[in-house]
């Protein structure tokens, strides 16, 4: 992602309707001259980088732990049933009780837990902060409370303490605590991500090809799960005279843009061996895009062992070097 124009939604329709009624020869898609790409992908890096050192960006997940049915202490103490990895924490951070899906935690004794409002926040505040998420925190009462289910529309109530904080997730149908801590050793030391060369060789004009009906693609995981994933539209470009085609599908982060991932051939050498992400703007009026291979980036999982990342499908893996975007993060 980045910061781009909001597109109607509508416009793949319009895009499909123009197309099938064999519109007149649109004008040339602009093309930035190279000052002005290098400018916008400059613009783009520091913005990638920001979102990298928030305080609840990936930098700081340091833990994703599978709930046990039954009761399961929380801390870092070594006789903990969920260990957490942070120095600041207190051993006994409290006590999850899970059953007939249905979770509740209850904080150890005099352990100040703040709690969040379970409105879609899944942030946590730097260390002594009287926010959780940058949302006004109370202070969650002795006696604990439900956190799971989480509300119809929203995410669980995000805890914290100190600069840890934590809440439920489900994936594949099972239940797990992501942990988060603003004062993690990555996100200390993080310096940014190297990147190739910014190129406009990389930024090529391509063709929404709309899926009618959605297609249905498996996505697999670094997880070892597959996704059934409904596809709207595939986008087509040409690298070398040759032409190439990548399926896209809808992220929940963004309700209009297009998000894929992707496979080339630097993958295990210059770049994540796993692929890379990528986001295609919606088409203009006459079904075209533009890829941008500048702003192909790494996934969650190339800083953090604790996230739960998608893997380009068996399609979209391209037999050519994709020498633009992010490089290789750390031992990845």
């Amino acid at each position: 992602r980045g910061p781009r124009a909001p597109r109607a939604a509508a416009v793949l329709l319009l895009a499909s309707v123009a197309l099938a009624c064999g519109r007149q020869e649109p004008p040339p898609l602009p093309t930035p001259t190279p000052e002005a790409h290098r400018a916008e992908i400059m613009a783009w890096r520091q913005w990638r980088h920001a979102e990298l050192m928030r305080p609840d960006g990936w930098l700081t997940l340091v833990g994703l732990y599978w709930l046990p049915v039954g009761t399961a202490s929380f801390g870092t103490a070594p006789e903990a049933d969920l260990r957490l990895q942070a120095a600041a924490a207190p051993a006994l951070v409290g006590t999850f009780e899970h059953a007939d899906g249905r979770v509740s935690f209850r904080p150890a004794p005099g352990v100040r837990v703040l709690q969040g409002p379970p409105d879609g926040t899944t942030g946590s505040a730097d260390a002594g902060a009287s926010e959780v998420g940058g949302r006004e925190a109370r202070l969650l009462p002795a006696e604990g409370l439900e956190i799971w289910p989480a509300p119809e529309g929203g995410d669980a109530p995000l805890l914290q303490v100190g600069s840890v904080s934590f809440f439920v997730i489900e994936r594949d149908g099972r239940l797990a605590l992501r942990v988060r801590d603003a004062d993690s050793p990555v996100r200390r030391s993080f310096a940014g991500v190297d990147s190739y060369p910014v190129s406009l060789r990389w930024r090529l004009p391509a063709r929404f090809v709309a899926h009618e009906p959605p297609r249905t693609i498996r996505v697999p995981s670094v997880l070892g799960t597959v996704h059934d994933t409904d596809s709207p539209a595939s986008v087509q470009f040409t690298i070398d005279g040759v032409t190439y085609t990548l399926d896209l599908w809808k992220d929940s982060d963004d309700p209009v843009n297009f998000f894929t991932a992707f496979g080339d051939a630097t993958n295990g050498d210059t770049t994540y061996g796993g692929g890379r992400f990528l986001w295609v703007d919606a088409p203009d009026e006459y079904g075209r895009t533009v890829v941008d291979f500048n702003k192909a980036y790494n996934p969650p999982c190339v800083f953090t062992p604790f996230a739960t990342c998608p893997l380009p499908p068996k399609d979209n893996r391209l037999p050519v070097r994709v020498e633009a975007g992010e490089k290789k993060f750390g031992e990845h």
